[in-house]
């Protein structure tokens, strides 16, 4: 896990490591203050007790911020976390059906990937063929198809069902919320 110390894997460089001659400095509040040699730029840093902190290396010259350095590794890292907390991992849930299922097995399946759909997951449709089942593919599309049909007022089709061997493979993803208030279910 990330400590709370740790420094990131590009670190900002600070007073002691800037080399430019000359930078182009901002000061605290975000003014230009133009370009200025790197020993002015410190002393006016030291002078306010703040540092001196390069935030553009690569520019021609250095563009230099005098700043709380550990007030900025702190805001940076109360971004990260809160980048951390808004994201959604979308994650593939499976569920299997055979060709001959039956009804009430079919509306446990069907109530699964509901489920699934509204917590925001994406749904693999998997339908296995046994022995010589597969002869009778068409029993099987029907039953995918059925499913789909079943589950297209909360998701939609990503990955057509397709025949993969002994086996129907479709994906279908959750609609957006703008989608679902435009289909009017």
């Amino acid at each position: 896990m990330e400590n709370a110390l740790d420094y990131p894997k590009k670190p900002v460089r600070g007073n002691p490591i800037i080399r430019a001659h000359q930078v182009r400095l901002i000061d605290e509040n975000g003014a230009a203050l133009g370009i200025v040699l790197l020993r002015e730029a410190q002393e006016m840093a030291q002078q306010r007790g703040l540092d001196l902190i390069e935030v553009a290396p690569d520019a021609s010259p250095p563009v230099c911020k005098i700043a709380d350095y550990g007030r900025l590794r702190y805001a940076e890292q109360k971004k990260k976390t809160e980048m951390r907390k808004k994201q959604k991992i979308t994650l593939l849930k499976e569920i299997q059906l055979r060709p001959n299922i039956q009804e009430h097995d079919y509306q446990v399946k069907l109530s699964h990937a509901l489920g699934f759909l509204q917590n925001r997951d994406k749904v693999k449709l998997t339908l296995q063929f046994r022995g010589r089942e597969v002869a009778f593919a068409d029993a099987g599309r029907k039953v995918i198809e059925r499913i789909i049909a079943d589950l297209s007022s909360v998701g939609k089709v990503e990955s057509p069902p397709k025949l993969e061997g002994r086996r129907i493979i479709g994906i279908i993803s959750p609609l957006r919320a703008a989608e679902m208030e435009g289909s009017g279910s």
